[in-house]
Parts: C-alpha cells; structure tokens; sequence
C-alpha cells in the first residue's frame, strides 16, 4: 500500500509540474536563486490543502518590468491592456484575440453569474446558439452584403457558405418560426445567450476593448405588439442600470443610431473615459444624452429641455439596445395566434452586453497607473494573506497565515474559495504587498509583528479605500462578513 501511494504522488507531483509555472523571486522569468529554489515549508500538506496559493497560480505576471519596453514600440495602447497584461490575466495570441487566464475567466464567471441574475430576474431564459451561421440566413434579411467586411466568412467542404456569428437576429427569429405559431399567452418570450462573438476589426487596439474575438450577451425579445415591446425595452434598460449600479460603474444611457441592426429606437450604454471612441452629448440640465452620430453638426441647445447646454465627452460602449419591430419576425416569419386565434408578426427588441469589454472598461476606469481596482464583486479572489518573509524575526508565526486563510474560508461561507495565500516566503512582505496592490486584492492582511502579541492582530489594507488597520481574528471576521460575493 505504501508503494501505490509513494508512486501516486510521484505522478501528482510530476503533473503539477506540468501545469504549474515555476517562479523565481516572483516572476517566471527571473534567474534561480538557492533560496528560491528551496521549497516552502509543509510543501507535502500543501500538495493536498484545498486553499489557493500564489505560487501555484498559472498567472504568469512581470510586475516589476512595467511593461516599459513593450509600451516605447507602442503595443500597449491603453491603461487597462497594459495592466491586465502585466498582472498576467490576459496574454495576446492573434492580432483582436487574446489567452483569458485563469483570473481572468474567475471574474468573467462572476460577472455572467451577475447577469444571468438580472436578465432571470425580468423573465429571461438562456440558450446557446451555434457560431457558425448560415449565409442563407443573412441572405434573408439582406445583411450578408450590408455587414461587409466586418464578416468572417467561410465554406465548407461542399461549398456551402457560413459566417461567425457577431450577433444573432437571424439565428434566433429562424430557430422561434421554426417551432410553429406561438399563443399569445406565451409572450412576452425573452431568450438569451452569453457567448463568443467575431467581428473582423480592422484595426483591433485597446485590448479587451475592441477586439475581433469576445464574449458577448445577446437578448433577443418577442412581444405581441408594439405597447408591449416597448414596456420589455424599458424593463431590460432598468436590468442594465441595475448590472452597472451593483458593478460601482457610472453609466450614462444615451440616444443612439440603429446602425446595420435596424429597427426604431436604440440607446447606448456608455463608461465616460477619455479612452472612448464613441462621442457623447449630455446636457447640465436635464437627463438628456446622445452619441454625437444622432445629432445635427455643431447643435449646443439641448432638444428635449431647450435651456441646457450639450457638453460633449467620451465614453466606452458597454451595452446597447434596440426596439427592432417586426424587421426580422416579418423575413422570418414568427408569428403568434393573438386573442382573436388569429396569426400576428411578434414585435422583437435585441440588447446587447459586452462581458469581456466591461471587464477592461472597468479596470480601466476605476484603476490606477499602476495597480488594477476591480468591481469588489468581479475580484478574482477577494482576500490575499500574507505569511511573513522565512528566516525573519517573526517566522515563528507563519503557520497563523494559513491557519487564518483557512478559518476565513469557513468561518464566512460567502468567502469559500476566495481566499489566497501568497506562500512565496522567500520574498519580503513588503514586495509581497506591492505585488498584492498591483494585482487589486479588495483586502490584503499581513502576517507579522503583531501577530506574536498575546491577542495576535492583523494588519489589513483595504484596496478600494486605501484605509490600514490591525485587527484580531474577530475584528477581521467582522469586516469580512460584509463583503458581498456573487
């Protein structure tokens, strides 16, 4: 039996390795050192505890390299691309296409459980629907020529053509027709998906922000008349402002145009910046905004209270919506028997989210230049413990860092799995901490000097507010447990 398990944890052992990027002072690039190539203490427990450490993290950072080099020959074109790189949650593959890392996908996951909550809450119902679109289907609605370009196109084997989907009107009116006619009784429908979406950019820049590869919620709404599709639109809109309100993000709904989506009324949700691309006219008086696109050259007066003035800014796209009328249910045909048991076209709205784009809008707003401040619910990990440095005056306490961690994790249940220790005592607390800044922990508590006292006491950093303070075990589960976690 002691041989089956002695070989057992050879191949564990052995595959860690496999999967495990093996960091020297920090960084995976940097030379070995004897000391950093000494292994952490009660490295076999660490082998099987179920608690995240840094060391063995795939998130292959260069926090100290600043990612100088790379932003002289002009690759890092914005603040939250050059952070997110540097923090190892994004690595570039193809040009608009990136690697999402480990923390990365953790906040992405959080932010879609956010979603999937406020779309369930007004009655959504989610699907999933292929990439690969059928050209035939484009063809219908005329939008295989409108869309140009900006199409991935493709044949099969047989010559039979295809696009990757960026959106999905087509897709989703065909797949409802297809079920035959609908009662009335069963509407208002409203199906969505979160999924990948390509668009062939032409010039992809700014990371996340505008890439040809990305994830993307799409909804599309199926209403028995116009009143009722309009009462769906305002509904959705409150779902956004409720999404942005709970992310901390200061959106600004605004007027916009229907583009090649068509329909009869659309509005952008936008993230002011000065990284933006789109420009936006909000007036000091009143409630009135708009993307610069719907408005007449040169107008200041504002049209909806006549006495404010429109200041222009920039912002960020990160939601859109449209009121599409029966723009694709009439191609398509999806229809309902309404109360007179008589066939009627549906009335559709569609509203969009980009995941991945407000993730790098988020950071880029709300960082700063050298350290990432995430949504507090969108944190990969919300706490990060801090050991003290081995063969310090004060190692004698390091076995309280990952006692805490743990007591943390089930002691506060909302917390499970979002504690990390960051176990590389061979570097000091103070690069640890550094690190721990840059990377955008919402709390870092270290372990040190006054933990050795007779009540030991904590010194926890809170990221969002900057605030220090040394707190007992107690005092430490009193903070935590107003944490919210999704």
């Amino acid at each position: 039996m002691n041989q089956i398990l002695a070989h057992h944890y050879a191949h564990l052992v052995s595959y860690s390795r496999i999967l495990t990027p093996v960091y020297y002072n920090g960084s995976p690039n940097a030379s070995p050192s004897a000391e950093s190539l000494t292994p952490p203490a009660q490295s076999l427990y660490h082998s099987f505890t179920p608690l995240p450490l840094v060391s063995r993290l795939f998130q292959p950072s260069n926090l100290r390299d600043l990612g100088q080099e790379s932003r002289a020959q002009g690759e890092m074109t914005c603040k939250s691309q050059r952070l997110m790189q540097q923090a190892g949650l994004i690595h570039p593959s193809n040009p608009g296409c990136y690697y999402f890392l480990p923390a990365t996908v953790r906040s992405m996951e959080k932010l879609v459980r956010l979603i999937d909550q406020e779309m369930q809450r007004i009655g959504g119902q989610k699907l999933d629907m292929p990439s690969l679109c059928s050209a035939e289907l484009w063809r219908r609605s005329e939008r295989w020529d409108l869309m140009g370009k900006e199409l991935f196109r493709l044949r099969d084997r047989h010559g039979a053509e295809y696009c990757l989907g960026p959106t999905h009107e087509e897709a989703v009116t065909e797949l409802l027709a297809s079920q035959g006619t609908l009662s009335y009784r069963q509407l208002p429908l409203m199906l969505y998906q979160i999924t990948r979406k390509f668009r062939d950019e032409p010039k992809p820049r700014f990371g996340l922000l505008r890439g040809r590869e990305f994830y993307m919620k799409d909804m599309y709404t199926f209403d028995v008349s116009e009143e009722a599709a309009y009462h769906t639109y305002e509904s959705v809109c409150q779902a956004y402002n409720r999404l942005f309100s709970r992310l901390g993000l200061h959106i600004v709904q605004v007027q916009a145009d229907t583009g090649n989506i068509g329909g009869k009324l659309s509005h952008e949700f936008q993230l002011p910046a000065d990284i933006g691309e789109d420009r936006l006219l909000v007036c000091g008086s009143c409630s009135f905004s708009a993307n610069v696109e719907t408005m007449e050259p040169g107008r200041t007066d504002c049209p909806q209270c006549q006495a404010g003035t429109l200041v222009e800014s920039k912002g960020i796209e990160v939601g859109h919506t449209f009121y599409l009328g029966t723009k694709y249910s009439h191609i398509f045909n999806a229809t309902f028997n309404n109360t007179q048991n008589k066939p009627a076209v549906t009335e559709m709205g569609c509203f969009g989210l980009g995941v991945t784009r407000i993730l790098a809008a988020a950071i880029e707003v709300m960082s700063t230049e050298e350290a990432i401040h995430w949504p507090g619910l969108l944190a990969p990990y919300q706490v990060c413990v801090l050991p003290p440095k081995r063969g310090s005056k004060v190692d004698e306490v390091a076995g309280l860092a990952e006692e805490l961690a743990l007591f943390l994790g089930e002691a506060l249940p909302s917390l499970r799995g979002e504690v990390v220790l960051d176990d590389r005592t061979q570097m000091t607390i103070g690069k640890r901490l550094k690190d721990a800044s840059r990377l955008g922990y919402p709390y870092v508590v270290a372990v040190g000097q006054k933990a050795t006292e007779e009540t030991p006491r904590f010194e926890v950093i809170c990221q969002q507010t900057g605030e220090t303070m040394f707190l007992s075990k107690d005092g430490l589960v009193d903070l935590l447990r107003r944490v919210e976690t999704v």
